[in-house]
């Protein structure tokens, strides 16, 4: 069984990388950007003659939220037509297509875990580009699992978590904003899901109107001050963190306020079991 990676040297690419051991049924094919340019057909095409995959991971993204703002076309290229070239390729090649969203498909307005079938509502470019990947996919080619997810951090590459550690090195005191609610997504239990959702697929234990989007992050909820709150417990780092409303944080870029993803229904097709997200972050720090 051969699942091409694209975006194989960012956050969830590396991630996959991380556990491809663990799964010597799979002949993992990890393609950079300077590999596979997803925005490039031709490149696409050309990939995907050579390996002949029978699934496709979409981890490449452009994912500089607040740089989406005013990097419009660049983001929309990465994140819709990039979505669309491979979504053509895999009809092509009957190969079946894992895509990665994002919670940023909402608008934050939700008072309860958002259900996969709640009306989107970007607010940001970022977001919007998003949106249309997904929409451009499920327009193209039915064999698509389009997985949206929120808050992700891992070992590897720029994040959260990272920026955290880095700032308390630096200061002695920070200020995270307590208003914003989601939930964290440990790339690694991010990437095993993705495996699983193939191995029910590869096994045929799931049937074809279990196509469609899926939402998964870790369980439990917090703000980014209760996120970054525990990255400091955990690692038992001194420092004076303050909590500070959004309003005092102004980003180019508007953040749902509100975008805990409901996770019943990957759980119940997959029989996935998903941890909290205080013990992925204590795994994720063992293994950084």
């Amino acid at each position: 069984m051969v699942v091409l990676v694209t975006g194989a040297n960012g956050q969830l690419g590396q991630s996959l990388q991380f556990v491809a051991n663990q799964y010597s049924e799979i002949d993992f094919v990890f393609c950079s950007s300077s590999e596979l340019e997803i925005t490039n057909f031709t490149n696409c095409e050309s990939i995907f003659l050579k390996y002949q995959p029978d699934f496709c991971i979409n981890a490449a993204a452009y994912t500089a939220v607040d740089k989406a703002e005013s990097e419009q076309e660049k983001a929309a290229s990465v994140n819709a037509s990039g979505a669309q070239n491979l979504a053509e390729v895999c009809k092509t090649h009957n190969t079946i297509l894992l895509h990665v969203s994002t919670d940023f498909v909402f608008d934050g307005n939700a008072t309860k875990p958002i259900l996969e079938n709640e009306i989107p509502n970007p607010t940001s470019i970022y977001g919007l580009t998003k949106l249309r990947g997904e929409q451009i996919i499920q327009a193209t080619w039915e064999k698509h699992f389009i997985i949206r997810t929120s808050w992700v951090y891992s070992q590897f590459g720029a994040n959260f978590m990272k920026t955290m550690l880095r700032l308390s090195s630096e200061k002695d005191s920070l200020s995270v904003v307590n208003d914003q609610i989601g939930t964290p997504t440990y790339a690694v239990d991010l990437a095993n899901a993705l495996i699983k959702i193939i191995d029910s697929c590869h096994a045929e234990f799931i049937s074809a109107s279990n196509y469609g989007i899926y939402n998964f992050s870790n369980e439990g909820q917090c703000s980014w001050y209760e996120f970054a709150k525990e990255i400091f417990a955990q690692k038992n780092i001194t420092i004076d963190l303050k909590p500070i409303p959004s309003s005092q944080f102004p980003t180019p870029a508007k953040r749902p306020a509100y975008s805990v993803l409901d996770k019943s229904k990957i759980k119940a097709t997959f029989d996935i079991a998903i941890n909290d997200w205080k013990t992925s972050l204590a795994n994720c720090l063992d293994n950084y």
